[in-house]
């Protein structure tokens, strides 16, 4: 069962992320799938919120590419460790294309249950993406005496 999890979730990195067939989201995840991220309360349920979510992505960088470095499974429970990268083309909620190459690390947790995803959590650097972007400064660090 656990390489069956984690075949299924690395085919939303595969297929639904790098490969852009976001209606393959609709063959991955439970109708009932909530998404977990504080940076994101606005992802709707279902594939349909998945979609949408990495939808955002796909327009506001045209070259998106999420780099799948390890994947564990426990239990029903399957951890990914990510990296996505890109070039800022367009729109990325309310921030205006800066055409600066981004490059962010996150994990993402599947939960699956019959076959489905039926739970998400992703923490993600948010911190560095809106730096790379220029949208925030970058913080200095003082040196200790």
């Amino acid at each position: 069962m656990s390489e069956q999890n984690i075949q299924l979730s690395r085919r939303f990195f595969e297929d639904v992320c790098n490969k852009r067939q976001r209606a393959v989201a609709d063959l991955l995840f439970a109708g009932n799938h909530v998404y977990h991220d504080p940076s994101s309360p606005w992802v709707g349920s279902g594939p349909g919120g998945m979609k949408d979510l990495i939808g955002t992505y796909h327009n506001a960088v045209n070259d998106a590419y999420w780099d799948v470095h390890s994947m564990i499974a426990a239990g029903d429970i399957v951890v990914t460790r990510w990296t996505g990268r890109g070039t800022h083309t367009g729109d990325l909620m309310g921030i205006a294309p800066t055409h600066r190459k981004v490059s962010v690390d996150g994990i993402w947790m599947h939960r699956i249950a019959d076959g489905k995803i039926v739970e998400s959590w992703n923490c993600w650097d948010m911190l560095g993406l809106l730096q790379q972007l220029g949208v925030v400064p970058m913080m200095a660090v003082a040196n200790a005496a």
